[in-house]
């Protein structure tokens, strides 16, 4: 009766076990998702763990106190069980989100969902490693190659778009300070006539 009461791992592994998951996936056009098969195998794990620490292997170990405090120990257990299975329960959810594991296995059945309408046979080893490895990485160097070479035309076209700048911009200073010299001769040309003009203005009748 402890053990019926302390097995509480969660409502998928109630609804089927493995067997159950293996019988329904050998059934034409059933598909079970590898993450539900993951939960599954999880509690199916966690109900084997909680057996195998079944009450009365409890009460073996602690026969004195069990003994004294029958009532006291049930609820020991009962919380230990609790504690157990969600502290297991965490980790094992810290493990999933560490690893993206959810969203891999959800791309893993898509992969497979999609190889079912190729038609081509899969790849195979050819038997000569040099011949293999050179169908396996031509692809991924061709494949970097020209990302390679899209970065550095984008490189290339932002080193113009600066350059045109630089340029742009010593010719305007060219121009600034061509005004600035132009500016300076007017004034040191209208300071002289003011000087001139000072001077006639003070020369004696």
């Amino acid at each position: 009766m402890a053990e019926a009461s302390s097995v509480n791992v969660g409502s998928s592994c109630e609804e089927k076990g493995p067997k159950e998951l293996s019988q329904e996936s050998a059934r034409p056009g059933t598909i079970i998702s590898r993450v539900k098969l993951f939960d599954t195998m999880v509690d199916t794990f966690l109900q084997k763990l909680v057996a195998a620490g079944s009450f009365q292997r409890f009460t073996d170990c602690y026969k004195c106190f069990y003994q004294l405090q029958p009532e006291m120990t049930q609820r020991i257990y009962d919380k230990f069980v609790t504690q157990l299975q969600t502290s297991i329960q965490e980790e094992i959810s810290e493990i999933k989100a560490e690893g993206n594991l959810e969203a891999v296995l959800i791309a893993l059945d898509a992969i497979v969902e999609e190889s079912k309408d190729r038609k081509e046979p899969a790849w195979r080893p050819s038997g000569i490693p040099e011949k293999d490895l050179r169908s396996a990485m031509a692809p991924y160097l061709l494949h970097q190659r020209d990302a390679l070479q899209r970065r550095v035309q984008k490189q290339e076209a932002e080193n113009r778009q600066l350059a045109d700048a630089v340029l742009a911009g010593r010719r305007q200073l060219e121009e600034l300070q061509l005004q600035a010299q132009a500016r300076q001769q007017a004034w040191q040309a209208l300071h002289r006539e003011q000087k001139e003009l000072l001077a006639v203005l003070k020369e004696p009748e």
